[in-house]
């Protein structure tokens, strides 16, 4: 089969837009498929009052051990990118925590 100058473009083309609509889909359903955030339900939680830290929170429920790993476990639970919290959020505890 021979192709003429225009239709090798229109193939390359082709090829191009359905590589890029496969990369575009793949890349959206990794996103989704992979949010990282654990299921919630039924576990504790506590409202972030004015003044409050990650690490405020993890030392009054670390029950007197290092709050470090309790501030990690409260981000991943969360979803939290960074340990910044904002007033009225609501922090889901890692389970058998009090609130």
């Amino acid at each position: 089969m021979r192709l003429t100058r225009r239709g090798r473009i229109v193939l390359i083309a082709f090829v191009s837009l359905l590589t890029l609509v496969f990369l575009w889909y793949g890349t959206r359903s990794a996103v989704t498929a992979s949010t990282g955030v654990p299921d919630r339900a039924g576990l504790p939680w506590v409202t972030v009052q004015k003044g409050d830290t990650l690490w405020k929170i993890a030392t009054a429920i670390s029950e007197g051990n290092d709050p470090g790993p309790m501030v990690r476990q409260i981000m991943t639970l969360n979803g939290l990118p960074d340990p910044l919290i904002r007033p009225g959020t609501k922090l889901y505890l890692p389970t058998g925590q009090a609130g």
